[in-house]
């Protein structure tokens, strides 16, 4: 029960709890019921069809956004700049989705496929300065999250639409909303993204875990210097992680703008979906399944938080103190960990 397979399974389920008995006791000494506060968020997220198809749309980018952080925590990499190729992939999308119109079978598979290369291209510039240059992916990634969104804006203004703050629809031929989708679900934002998601999360088990990349992916991660010297070329899979990772990312955002939206607004801030790929990555445990499981998580809060207000007179910022206190406790995970162990020795 102490193996690390049973850890990584227990310490995201022990932060999840916490993070929860945490919010309900901020919620009592703040004078609210959490009973009624947990009911309304759970009502938020689940209680209808039409709130359902919303979480499912959240879930969506989150778990490829999960993915994007996840994919180089395992090469040993923190792609902070996920945000940024979001943005991109989104403009990508929308781009190609209003600029000229073709058979959906044509149209919409190229939207995507764009996306994914402009993310791809804008991990593989810090993938690149990591690897041959040893500049931080850290700082450039932050430096590119920036990037991305001012010339996002710029280019929405200036090429895409005549000094607007948002683009046109795109095409109905490069779109993933349904209809069918929509009248199941009282007319919601779900679209055939999520198909899409968690396709990409097995693609991310197999690579991972049933190739040859994958395991050179892993051992980089793990140590470097010994990948290294047992003949891997470690700068090509510091650039193939990044470039990865960003493909993720990309994904993410051209499931916003061929799917949620249908275009791109002008942004006053980041859409921080990038941000909280990196708390879904980590209390998934940087592996598919678990991205997936805590995309869910994060989509039902997000959406859920909408209902406390009005049902329990609860903010909606409570649920962001929740969120932060189950990653907190992610990150303690080695204080659980000795918890457990030292429970395991009393008990023997």
């Amino acid at each position: 029960m102490t193996s690390n397979k049973a850890f990584n399974i227990l310490i995201p389920l022990i932060s999840v709890f916490l993070g929860l008995v945490a919010g309900a006791i901020i919620m009592l000494i703040f004078g609210y019921n959490p009973i009624h506060g947990y009911a309304a968020l759970w009502e938020g997220a689940f209680g209808d069809l039409y709130v359902f198809g919303e979480t499912v749309r959240q879930v969506t980018p989150y778990i490829l956004t999960g993915l994007a952080v996840a994919f180089a925590f395992r090469a040993g990499l923190f792609n902070i700049g996920a945000e940024g190729q979001v943005i991109i992939g989104w403009l990508a999308a929308v781009w190609i989705g209003t600029s000229f119109e073709a058979p959906m079978i044509i149209h919409l598979p190229l939207a995507i496929i764009v996306a994914a290369l402009a993310g791809a291209i804008w991990g593989f510039i810090p993938g690149l300065l990591k690897a041959r240059l040893g500049v931080h992916e850290v700082i450039v990634t932050i430096m590119l999250n920036y990037v991305a969104l001012y010339s996002a804006n710029s280019i929405v203004r200036n090429v895409l639409s005549d000094n607007e703050d948002k683009t046109e629809k795109v095409a109905a031929s490069a779109s993933l909303a349904s209809e069918w989708l929509q009248g199941l679900t009282y007319f919601s934002r779900m679209h055939y993204g999520i198909l899409i998601a968690l396709f990409a999360a097995v693609i991310m088990w197999f690579i991972i875990e049933r190739t040859a990349v994958g395991f050179e992916l892993r051992s980089v991660g793990f140590n470097k210097h010994a990948s290294k010297y047992s003949g891997m070329n470690v700068p090509k899979n510091i650039i193939l992680a990044m470039v990865i990772s960003g493909i993720f990312a990309g994904l993410a955002g051209s499931m916003e703008g061929l799917g949620t939206f249908g275009n791109l607004n002008v942004k006053s801030g980041f859409t921080n979906l990038g941000f909280d790929g990196i708390a879904v990555a980590l209390l998934g445990a940087n592996t598919a399944f678990g991205v997936v499981l805590a995309a869910i998580l994060f989509g039902a809060l997000k959406v859920g938080a909408l209902n406390m207000p009005t049902e329990a007179g609860v903010p909606t910022e409570l649920v962001d103190i929740i969120i932060a206190l189950i990653i907190f406790f992610v990150a303690s995970s080695y204080i659980i960990r000795w918890f457990i162990l030292r429970f395991k020795k009393e008990e023997k």
